[in-house]
């Protein structure tokens, strides 16, 4: 028995060979299917959203600290990671406070002519992103492609090793050239991560499996206070009066607490902040712009 081909035309039907069926499909399915799915993938993007608790001095106009999980001061850390070019992809060059971005665009405009031939202008303007070992991090910043070696392919030894030196050499392309006896690059090694001592606190009772498990730069078993400026520090009763004392606050009625969403929109906002001022929270936060709930 001869198989059914069927054979999917965009135009207007669906016609099936061996029959003279035709089975009309409305031109507004396959738009309505790549609207659903861009409507999928906003639901995922918007479902990365942390909730943090802001101190604010309604009078003072101010955000003094934020109360955090692990999940913000993750974030938080890992924004030191980045490389400068991936920064200014993040921010818009055009938008960009300072000359970073004129320079960004220059290295755009630059003719290829005028570089080295084995330097590659992707790697200024979409570097590599430091893979620093943590797992499990917040995905609040867009997803920026960066060049094309980013894909980590390894690392790799001389193949021939016909001279001693030649384990002297290490490359991360096995298309590399050996520069003492010129073979490929082909043998692959393994790099062995140094194992890092856990300090001796009461942290640090948990084992270490569950600290891998948990992922992240922090751990998770206390609540952190993240100043206006970004300052991080552990969160307690005490830190939290000093702080009161530090801004001179004494009417404590003009205190609210205040919970905001925490997503995409905000994590680039204070991406951007971060680089022009050290009132980060109070320039994204406070007044009409915030998504901001009472307690």
């Amino acid at each position: 028995m001869k198989r059914n081909q069927i054979t999917l035309r965009t135009a207007k039907a669906r016609r099936v060979d061996n029959s003279s069926d035709t089975i009309s499909i409305p031109e507004d399915l396959f738009t309505e299917a790549t609207e659903v799915s861009s409507e999928l993938d906003s639901l995922s993007m918007a479902a990365t959203k942390l909730s943090l608790k802001l101190l604010v001095d309604v009078r003072g106009q101010r955000v003094l600290f934020a109360e955090a999980g692990k999940d913000f001061v993750d974030f938080l850390f890992n924004i030191m990671s980045l490389p400068v070019g991936t920064v200014v992809r993040f921010l818009n060059k055009e938008v960009m406070v300072g000359s970073l971005g004129k320079l960004y665009e220059s290295i755009e405009k630059l003719s290829d002519v005028y570089m080295q031939p084995f330097q590659d202008k992707d790697a200024l303007l979409r570097p590599k992103v430091l893979i620093s070992g943590a797992k499990n991090l917040p995905q609040l910043l867009p997803n920026i492609e960066s060049s094309k070696d980013s894909k980590h392919k390894g690392f790799y030894r001389c193949g021939g090793l016909n001279y001693s030196s030649c384990r002297s050499y290490i490359a991360e392309d096995p298309k590399a050239t050996c520069p003492q006896c010129r073979c490929t690059m082909t043998a692959p090694v393994q790099l062995v991560e140094t194992e890092k001592k856990a300090p001796s606190n009461s942290l640090s009772s948990f084992s270490s499996s569950s600290s891998e498990a948990e992922g992240g730069f922090v751990k998770g078993v206390v609540t952190y206070m993240v100043m206006d400026d970004l300052m991080v520090e552990p969160m307690s009763t005490i830190s939290s009066i000093a702080l009161l004392n530090r801004f001179n606050v004494k009417d404590i009625g003009a205190l609210e607490e205040k919970t905001i969403k925490f997503g995409m929109d905000e994590a680039v906002k204070l991406l951007k902040a971060s680089l022009q001022s050290k009132t980060v929270l109070t320039d994204i936060f406070f007044g009409k712009r915030a998504n901001v709930s009472g307690p």
